[in-house]
């Protein structure tokens, strides 16, 4: 679990922030910790806003397949080219900064998307919106725990879990409803995003300012990294952030038409009703995932998500509604449980001076490996048809919970001692 340093160690980011310079505004740690967690739930919006527009473009621009993943791919893979690049800036020019400069680029993302006249503009949007979540990820996960009280430091993986649920299934059925009720099917959703981004955009602006250098960084690499004392904590964190991340692809790379096809329905509502149930359990599942200790959190979510894949795999190939309804709630709480699991196992054993850094790698580990099997699934689906993509997939997913699985049962769990730091 994520530990509280003693209370004499621990200052509230308002008492470590030096008085703003000219009477400039700022929030309390509260109201800063609410402007995080919004933060963090906009990249898993701008992940699922476009879920269910891809067969809309697909039918208006005559995509196939591979064009439609190629689409959700770019998103991930800007966000690993981002973090490859930049994943440990936030540890020199604070969160803040960094989570700004995230916002904009998601914002400019979102709009492409509001006014695109054909694929070209779609691909641009989503590559920077994939900017804008790689350079947004890991500050606003690290100030969540940053702002987060002594006593509740605890929670601080479950206030992020929370906060990707409620951008995920915002993004789905707020998407799904503009879509099929609402003017502009295709722009709508994106207008809405961008007014989302521009209230975060505000609240950012407003939290505490970070002092360069005040988190005891080092200039000579901007890039994610890895002490060598956490990097079995990382190992295990990792592969379960990996197997959780890796789901994305199935419920919104190719979950959109699956479900489309079990359902037999073109409402998109309704289609997106039924994704919703995965970010809806995810988010249930994290009140008890809290309670739980990391291994035995990691090690129940690997046995559930198999059992959801193997659901997964008959629902696909029997028709199934029933199974498919099955297969995503179990999809949903073991993203919670692993995800919650890997947080809580790293936020422990990672050092406070370049925790930013730690969290870059894993989100880094996660992206690329999502954006690698859409990449993967698309070309699948395209040549052997989607029945056939969602098999390889799901397979995919199963192996690397099997691999969590032994790790989280055989690696040794270490705790290192954190302080907060200014964001």
């Amino acid at each position: 679990m994520i530990k509280a340093a003693p209370a004499s160690a621990r200052r509230t980011m308002a008492d470590r922030t030096p008085p703003p310079a000219g009477g400039r505004f700022v929030l309390g740690r509260r109201a800063s910790l609410l402007v995080s967690a919004g933060v963090v739930s906009h990249t898993l919006w701008t992940s699922a806003a476009p879920a269910l527009t891809y067969g809309l473009y697909a039918r208006e621009w005559h995509l196939t397949h591979t064009v439609t993943a190629g689409i959700f791919a770019i998103y991930p893979i800007s966000v690993v080219v981002m973090l490859v690049g930049f994943g440990g800036i936030s540890d020199q020019i604070g969160r803040r900064a960094t989570m700004l400069a995230g916002l904009f680029a998601s914002l400019v993302g979102a709009l492409l998307f509001a006014v695109a006249p054909d694929v070209w503009w779609v691909f641009a949007g989503r590559a920077l919106m994939g900017i804008g979540v790689g350079l947004a990820a890991s500050p606003s996960t690290a100030a969540i725990l940053e702002f987060s009280s002594p006593e509740r430091a605890k929670s601080a993986a479950l206030v992020t879990m929370g906060a990707q649920a409620i951008g995920f299934a915002a993004g789905l059925l707020l998407g799904g409803a503009l879509t099929q009720y609402g003017p502009w099917p295709t722009r709508l959703c994106f207008w809405v995003l961008a007014l989302y981004l521009i209230v975060l955009l505000i609240g950012t602006w407003l939290l505490p300012r970070h002092t360069p250098g005040g988190a005891g960084g080092d200039w000579r690499s901007l890039m994610p990294s890895v002490p060598n004392d956490v990097r079995r904590s990382f190992a295990v964190s990792s592969t379960a952030v990996v197997a959780a991340y890796m789901f994305g692809v199935l419920v919104l790379s190719l979950g959109g038409q699956v479900a489309h096809d079990l359902i037999g329905s073109p409402n998109a509502f309704l289609n997106s009703a039924v994704l919703s149930l995965f970010p809806i359990v995810m988010g249930a599942t994290g009140i008890v995932a809290r309670t739980l200790s990391s291994r035995v959190a990691l090690i129940v979510g690997a046995l559930i998500s198999c059992s959801g894949m193997v659901l997964l795999i008959l629902a696909v190939n029997l028709r199934d509604l029933v199974i498919y309804l099955l297969a995503t709630a179990a999809a949903g709480g073991a993203y919670s449980l692993l995800f919650v699991g890997g947080l809580q196992m790293i936020g422990t054993a990672a050092p406070e001076h370049n925790r930013g850094g730690i969290l870059a790698a894993l989100y880094l580990l996660g992206y690329l490996s999502m954006g690698a099997l859409a990449l993967v699934l698309g070309a699948a689906a395209t040549t052997h048809g989607l029945g056939f993509a969602v098999d390889l997939g799901a397979a995919a997913i199963i192996l690397m919970n099997v691999s969590t699985l032994v790790l989280a049962m055989t690696a040794p769990f270490k705790a290192h001692s954190t302080t907060p730091t200014s964001t």
